[in-house]
């Protein structure tokens, strides 16, 4: 890049699409991509991302609603396979300056937290 312009931290792009870090996919569809984290912070950590450049959640770039739908259809979707698995499901999107990689993407994760644990944390609400 030339002039004050800084340059764009994308890994989904650079580096996860471009095939150039190996991947282990949980779901796929023509537009979108879920795949273990290569880097997790928990013990299951899945990353869903749409497999066109999109900046972020509030900034859809050149993006379609649709595509938008399809990358939250897979977010469900793997969301529902952990929260089925191991009982509960954190999702999380990251925004301005707490989004590292700026191309939009999901996390999906179980933190490893035992049912007693969380609710201790959170307590016994409906």
């Amino acid at each position: 890049m030339t002039g004050t312009a800084t340059a764009v931290s994308d890994f989904y792009c650079h580096q996860a699409l471009a095939g150039t870090v190996p991947i282990e996919t949980v779901a796929e569809t023509e537009r979108v991509l879920a795949f273990h984290h290569t880097n997790p912070s928990y013990p299951v950590h899945v990353v869903v991302i749409p497999k066109e450049h999109v900046p972020s959640l509030t900034d859809l770039g050149s993006a379609d609603e649709g595509l938008l739908n399809g990358v939250v259809a897979v977010v469900r979707e793997v969301a529902a396979g952990v929260e089925k698995e191991y009982g509960s499901c954190s999702v999380t999107t990251n925004l301005g300056l707490h989004q590292e990689s700026k191309h939009m993407h999901w996390h999906v994760t179980y933190r490893g937290e035992s049912e007693a644990e969380i609710r201790d944390m959170y307590g016994n609400h409906d």
